[in-house]
């Protein structure tokens, strides 16, 4: 390859730099974002784009671009990033290393004087996590198209506070630029899974990110005394939340090595030791890379709810309540992350993304694909999330190939 290399050690100082800010006591982050913390974390990443000679922007849901000027300046920038902001007990890498990875391939490519044919672009999107403002991924799918811009300013978080007012408070708009074409998209970011470690491959080449949807169950027993209500009389609905998490797993495994289903989140009434729940809701999370394969599970798993609920003597009302699409990747963008990890001698495997990212809205409006780099354990959302200097670096490495290749064609030095 003739691009320069990155410098390892400079991208893992910005990575501790970086983590100061939100710092937890188990060596983890807490930004959430558009709060100070995330303030704070744009700020500095603002002002390092800044030092090496970008021009930074905010559009109108806060999302945060640095612009290196290229020779053809009116074509659209080839861009690369990710998020800043994190889970409450978030790790120092899920998202973040995405934009610093950018910002060492930015830096490389001013040390060495190199201006690139086409104009890059390095982009902190807002609100990736959903942890304050939900859905996540409001600032790329915004970007995108996708939900309107309106809708996004007047979402309320779960402090009560309002996008748009936070924005404003923390100095990132909401009077920001509108949206613009991008020529292509790369977003760099830890696994978050154990397969690359697994199978001792230092590059995920991401094809795609498989589909997700939710089903809300709302399951309506009877409150009744648990000292005087005989077994056979009750409507427990707990039981029957109990029973609908067992099948899901079991509907799971059946569908096969790429299916993923989980309950992660349920809620019980009157939660009381003494009473025979009369309520309980819980979400079925489901995802996989094919849709008629989310067909099926989904009809499955409404007939499960409807049986739990039969065979414990209450009533299950369903609701879909989130539908992604699976996503596709550019072949040639992904093509281009196989051909650089192969020129760097870099083993690598093709996968799947299993969670969303930024990168699944960006795909909708131009050429996309992922780089991966492995975690240890696989341990993501997480204060001990861990990658290596060695692995952030050869995936910085990579990153920086696949944007001179796509925006250069050959660089002007």
């Amino acid at each position: 390859m003739n691009s320069p290399r990155i410098n390892q050690e400079r991208l893992w100082q910005t990575h501790l730099d970086l983590a100061r800010i939100g710092a937890l006591p188990d060596g983890g982050c807490s930004r959430a974002a558009l709060t100070d913390e995330d303030r704070r974390a744009r700020d500095l990443f603002a002002g390092w784009c800044r030092e090496i000679g970008c021009r930074v922007s905010v559009d109108r849901v806060g999302n945060l671009f640095a612009r290196r000027d290229g020779v053809e300046n009116g074509h659209p920038p080839v861009a690369c990033g990710s998020h800043l902001d994190t889970q409450p007990h978030g790790g120092r890498f899920d998202g973040i290393s995405g934009v610093l990875c950018g910002l060492e391939a930015f830096r490389t490519l001013h040390d060495h004087g190199i201006t690139t044919r086409l104009p890059l672009e390095l982009i902190d999107w807002t609100n990736e996590e959903g942890v304050r403002f939900r859905p996540g991924l409001l600032g790329s799918t915004a970007f995108a198209g996708r939900i309107p811009i309106d809708r996004v300013l007047a979402t309320v978080g779960t402090d009560g506070a309002r996008f748009d007012a936070e924005l404003e408070r923390i100095g990132y708009g909401p009077a920001g630029a509108a949206p613009h074409r991008l020529d292509s998209f790369f977003e760099l970011h830890i696994e978050q899974g154990p397969i690359l470690e697994n199978r001792g491959a230092r590059i995920g080449v991401v094809t795609g990110v498989q589909g997700i949807r939710w089903l809300e169950v709302e399951i309506e027993g009877v409150d009744a005394h648990a000292g005087t209500t005989p077994l056979p009389a009750r409507h427990d609905a707990l039981l029957a939340a109990a029973r609908l998490v067992d099948r899901a797993r079991a509907i799971g495994l059946d569908a096969g090595d790429d299916a993923r289903v989980t309950v992660g989140r349920m809620e019980v009434a009157p939660n009381s030791p003494s009473t025979i729940p009369g309520g309980a809701r819980l979400v079925i999370d489901f995802r996989h890379p094919e849709g008629a394969t989310l067909d099926r599970l989904e009809a499955r798993l409404r007939q499960a709810a409807s049986d739990a609920a039969d065979s414990s003597g209450t009533r299950a009302r369903i609701a879909k309540t989130l539908e992604v699409a699976p996503v596709a990747f550019d072949p040639a963008c992904v093509a281009a992350v196989q051909a650089a990890a192969e020129a760097r001698g870099l083993p690598s495997l093709r996968m799947l993304s299993g969670a969303a990212h930024d990168a699944m809205q960006i795909a909708s409006v131009a050429p996309t694909a992922m780089i991966f780099i492995p975690c240890k354990d696989g341990l993501s959302h997480n204060e001990a999330e861990s990658a290596t200097a060695e692995d952030l670096g050869a995936g910085c490495q990579v990153l920086l190939d696949v944007l001179l290749q796509r925006a250069a064609k050959g660089a002007v030095a």
